[in-house]
């Protein structure tokens, strides 16, 4: 797992929103409820019943009428994390599978230390959701959970996205390698699940985790390749056309993936298993924080 120095760096840092929160606890993002934070939002004219103290008499004494002045309302968002436990994810020396638990560890700090509302999930029991708030003291019981997590058998993106708790406008994290055959069909569940999740007022964020040696491939000559998920088995020759091949559908799916999360929209991150953890989450996944 991370490094406690890490922590420390992450503190400072905070999740990007699209939407503003409409959950009622109070917490550090801004609500399109109004309240009494320090943050002037906007002027209304005086209603009977409301507090005088909000009256802005420098306005009254311009205009003559009487003008009640709003503030924005902090309140706490909720940042979903969904993992992704399929049976690929636990492959290269250095694994997608602790990959991923170090990219929810990350979110799953970012979110509490921000006194946001976190719910974890494992994309192939999404019943199994840990729901956790009150700042970073939760964070020991999100690690519990991340250590816990058996990566096997198969996972259903889209369907596990349609599982998820509706809880108002936040953030939701996708973590997997998306190597499923129903990703390279075009305008496919990709799309599908962008689009729910824009329904759905949420800001996606695609942490796209790949093993070092799918990204570079090393493989040659006649081997017999067996689906870690459906034991499904291929015979194949690796020669320098089959990995151009692989190389070439594999931008193919990159590019894709980062058009679906451009235009504001969301975040797409490339994560490299075998990339140093420090430089992989305080550079790469710049683009998801509020700096």
């Amino acid at each position: 797992m991370l490094d406690h120095k890490v922590y420390d760096t992450l503190a400072r840092l905070q999740l990007r929103m699209s939407h503003k929160s409409s959950l009622n606890m109070t917490g550090s993002r801004k609500s399109i409820q109004k309240g009494i934070s320090a943050e002037f939002s906007d002027f209304r004219e005086y209603m009977p019943g409301d507090d005088l103290r909000r009256m802005d008499w420098n306005v009254y004494a311009r205009l003559d009428k009487l003008y009640i002045r709003e503030y924005m309302e902090e309140k706490e968002a909720v940042v979903s994390v969904l993992i992704d436990t399929s049976a690929s994810m636990d492959y290269g020396v250095k694994s997608k599978a602790e990959l991923a638990r170090d990219l929810a560890a990350a979110v799953s700090f970012l979110a509490l230390n921000n006194m946001d509302r976190l719910c974890l999930y494992d994309m192939k029991d999404m019943g199994r959701c840990l729901p956790l708030g009150g700042g970073q003291n939760a964070q020991r019981e999100a690690l519990r959970f991340l250590e816990h997590l058996e990566f096997s058998g198969e996972a259903d993106m889209l369907s596990a996205v349609r599982k998820m708790r509706r809880r108002g406008p936040g953030v939701t994290v996708l973590i997997s390698d998306f190597l499923h055959p129903d990703m390279f069909e075009p305008e496919g569940r990709y799309e599908k699940l962008l689009q729910y999740l824009n329904y759905c007022k949420q800001r996606p964020v695609i942490l796209h985790t790949m093993a070092a040696e799918e990204l570079h491939m090393t493989l040659e000559g006649a081997l017999n390749l067996i689906d870690s998920e459906t034991l499904d088995k291929l015979r194949l020759t690796v020669d320098a056309r089959a990995v151009e091949h692989y190389e070439r559908e594999l931008n193919r799916l990159i590019e894709r993936m980062k058009k679906g999360c451009s235009g504001g929209r969301g975040a797409y991150v490339l994560c490299d298993a075998g990339k140093d953890r420090n430089q992989l989450i305080f550079q790469d996944l710049r683009v998801i924080y509020d700096i």
